[in-house]
């Protein structure tokens, strides 16, 4: 057996004890959302807008609470060793937990997309948007998923809600078309 099944193995019983526990509300981050897209949108170049790109990242990976951080973060460990369906795991019990939590859903919607699951991907990630319809990575994760299922026409639709929050973003070179400002 892989050190990782080890891992994933004995994790389980630790993350599912606590999945009936009730995930707190964490803090509101939506003002300093709201402030980082209204910079990123008079952001003077790219790199300006990769580092408020990353504060964002900051806050979205932010979990409500200590147990829902370890959860989230052994399912990104998971996810960057490879091992797609033990992060996937992983990721489900954060959500059974903080099923609030958008950034449990972007991170499951990663594996599975990783995974070549794109119907999976897209329900996690219609609901990251839903909880967090700013989450740039979500937006730009459904646009890709959509690309790959061969909806284009949507996933147009879906950059350039992202484009609309943060004009910089690398996946404007998948934009069909002109962006309707100037960067």
């Amino acid at each position: 057996m892989t050190r990782r099944f080890l891992l994933a193995c004995a994790l389980v019983p630790v993350f599912a004890s606590h999945a009936s526990a009730d995930c707190p509300v964490g803090p509101d981050f939506a003002p300093q959302i709201d402030a980082l897209v209204a910079q990123l949108q008079v952001a003077p170049d790219e790199q300006a807008a990769r580092g408020l790109a990353a504060q964002m990242w900051e806050i979205w990976l932010d979990a409500p609470d200590a147990l829902a951080q370890s959860m989230l973060d052994e399912g990104m460990a998971l996810l960057r060793m490879g091992d797609m369906g033990a992060s996937r795991a992983a990721l489900t019990e954060l959500i059974a937990y903080c099923g609030a939590y958008a950034e449990g859903y972007n991170q499951r919607a990663f594996a599975a997309f990783l995974s070549g699951d794109y119907e999976a991907a897209l329900v996690d990630l219609d609901r990251a948007i839903d909880l967090r319809p700013q989450h740039l990575g979500a937006l730009t994760g459904k646009a890709l998923t959509l690309i790959e299922m061969g909806r284009g026409d949507e996933a147009q639709e879906v950059l350039r809600r992202a484009l609309d929050i943060n004009p910089w973003l690398a996946e404007r070179a998948l934009l069909e078309g002109p962006l309707e400002r100037d960067i």
